[in-house]
């Protein structure tokens, strides 16, 4: 476990904050929200956003998938991210074992501040988030980070090693593709997320096509991650089978534009 935290700190660079807690104990999933605020959206793009995972965590759907688990609680944890992890945007874990915990760390995300940044960097956020996962003292059946996003990788370190360390470590990761926009991703958005993000045992995209899904998604999202059971409509990855998207798409747009 050290060798492996050590990987993924190195792989995230200085900027990971590190979340360490007393206590913890058994739950049926360590779940990581990793959620995208880049400049690529606008701010009500990014207001609806917010207000879709505050509204997705208040839902009784959510709230009976925690009950319905084998122990009947997760550990949940929250951050944003767009070049790197947005400073002070990490809400520490907490156990969700009732619709009061639940409300409750719905309202403390509901009350944060919404910052946007520059720059799209997804390795940042799966190493931010596999760190949280290796260094918490929870005992997960499953851990899951659930990264959602509006374009590729264009900033920081390659997507590709970032995904693989995490799922060398036993992480599942989970993709919900913003396609309100063209990304500039041959194929389209989940196609890239499908080939570059996601990895792990049943792991999944679900793609967004208009902002007022948005809360919809995120809770049919929240309730496939908690029960592990997501539907066939969603884009999976084979882990076999070679990926159909070039995950340096990004990184070579930027460096057009740069190079213009």
């Amino acid at each position: 476990m050290l060798a492996t935290l050590a990987m993924l700190m190195t792989l995230s660079g200085d900027a990971t904050t590190l979340i360490v807690q007393a206590g913890g104990g058994d739950v049926d999933v360590e779940l990581v929200l990793a959620v995208d605020t880049s400049r690529s959206m606008d701010y009500e793009e990014v207001r609806i956003q917010r207000e879709g995972y505050v509204e997705a965590l208040k839902h009784k759907e959510f709230i009976d998938a925690v009950k319905s688990g084998l122990i009947g609680k997760i550990a949940i944890s929250y951050f944003e991210w767009a070049g790197d992890v947005v400073p002070g945007s990490v809400m520490d874990w907490t156990v969700i074992d009732s619709e009061q915990d639940a409300i409750h760390f719905a309202e403390r995300l509901e009350a944060r501040p919404i910052e946007t940044q520059r720059r799209t960097s997804i390795s940042a956020a799966i190493a931010q988030g596999a760190v949280m996962i290796v260094s918490n003292p929870y005992r997960g059946m499953r851990q899951v980070i659930d990264v959602s996003g509006d374009g590729p990788n264009n900033s920081g370190n390659p997507v590709e090693p970032a995904r693989d360390k995490a799922i060398e470590a036993g992480i599942v990761i989970n993709g919900l593709a913003m396609m309100l926009r063209p990304s500039g991703a041959p194929g389209g958005l989940d196609q890239y997320y499908g080939d570059c993000v996601i990895g792990g045992p049943g792991s999944f995209v679900l793609p967004v096509h208009k902002i007022e899904d948005f809360a919809t998604a995120v809770r049919r999202k929240l309730v496939m991650e908690i029960s592990g059971l997501p539907p066939q409509a969603t884009i999976r990855r084979i882990a076999s089978q070679p990926a159909k998207t070039d995950c340096l798409v990004g990184e070579k747009q930027w460096q057009d534009m740069f190079d213009r």
